[in-house]
C-alpha cells in the first residue's frame, strides 16, 4: 500500500476516534498508563497495528545512544501518539511529539490528554512535519 496524505490523515481520525470512546468510557482523572492500555486495546479491536512502549533510538554523530526514552503508542508503523493525564497540556509535550516524530522519521504525531471534559476540541492536538507535507495526497 502506498502511503499517502488521505491515509495518514483517515487513520488520526480513527485514532481520535479511540481516544474520544476511551474517555467515554472512564472519563477524566485515571493515571496514564489505565488510558494506554485501553486506547491500545480500542485500537486492536478497530483492526491497527499498535505497539506501545517503544524505545525511541537516539543517533549522535554515527553512535546510538540508550537515553531511554520510550513513546507511548505507534500506530501502523506510521503515526506518534503521546498521552497525557494531565491539568493542562504543555508545550514541553508538544515538543516531546516532534522530537520523536523526528527521530523516528514519521509524519504525524497526536498529543492526547484524558483530563479534560471533551477529547474532540481541547484533549487532542496533531503534528506533522515535512515528511507529510512530501506524501502525495
Amino acid at each position: 500500500m502506498k502511503i499517502t496524505k488521505k491515509y495518514v490523515d483517515a487513520v488520526t481520525y480513527e485514532i481520535i476516534g479511540a481516544a474520544i470512546e476511551v474517555h467515554k468510557e472512564l472519563g477524566p482523572g485515571l493515571l496514564e498508563n489505565v488510558y494506554e492500555k485501553c486506547f491500545v486495546k480500542e485500537m486492536v479491536l478497530r483492526g491497527f497495528n499498535v505497539k506501545n512502549q517503544i524505545v525511541v533510538p537516539i543517533e549522535f554523530k554515527g553512535l546510538f545512544i540508550d537515553a531511554n526514552l520510550r513513546l507511548d503508542v505507534l500506530v501502523e508503523d506510521l503515526i506518534v501518539v503521546e498521552l497525557k493525564s494531565v491539568e493542562k497540556l504543555s508545550a514541553l509535550f508538544e515538543a516531546q511529539v516532534l522530537s520523536y516524530m523526528k527521530l523516528l522519521k514519521l509524519p504525524k504525531g497526536v498529543l492526547i490528554n484524558f483530563c479534560c471534559i471533551n477529547i474532540f476540541k481541547e484533549g487532542q492536538k496533531t503534528f506533522v512535519n515535512e515528511l507529510y507535507a512530501n506524501l502525495p495526497d
